[in-house]
């Protein structure tokens, strides 16, 4: 199974509303719970920094017999130091998005604790955050 869903950038009226269809539709396929809210907050985080990071992108996921991986592509502009990235309580986000509730830097640190794996990607011509869930036999 794999969906597509588009993302748009500053559309903070729609932010969170991809990270929820997949929390959906993981419950209706009946995914354990724990695992669930895993992917629900890593797929936040990383939804969230398309809308306010980014020039917009999508996000795709793909379920296999083992794993689940969520991919979050954006067009830019990158992540200048993807290490301070990680870094808890770091941010780039702007006086705007602090006053919308976003933006305090816990983005990465939330998906490195939710995910099995956390690969990132990034030049100036976008990113791609990759999230992956092991799936226990």
């Amino acid at each position: 199974m794999s969906e597509k869903y588009i993302i748009n950038a500053m559309d903070m009226e729609s932010a969170g509303i991809v990270s929820s269809k997949i929390k959906k539709q993981l419950l209706g396929l009946g995914f354990d719970r724990q695992l669930v809210r895993r992917v629900a907050i890593a797929s936040y985080e990383a939804e969230i920094n398309v809308v306010i990071h980014s020039f917009g992108g999508y996000c795709v996921y793909e379920i296999s017999d083992d794993k689940i991986v969520i991919k979050f592509v954006d067009t830019g502009p990158g992540i200048p130091d993807v290490k301070k990235a990680m870094t808890a309580g770091w941010s780039t986000a702007s006086k705007k998005d602090n006053e919308a509730g976003f933006g305090a830097g816990m983005g990465f640190p939330n998906m490195l604790n939710s995910a099995d794996i956390v690969d990132v990607d990034t030049s100036e011509k976008g990113t791609t955050v990759s999230l992956i869930f092991n799936l226990s036999k």
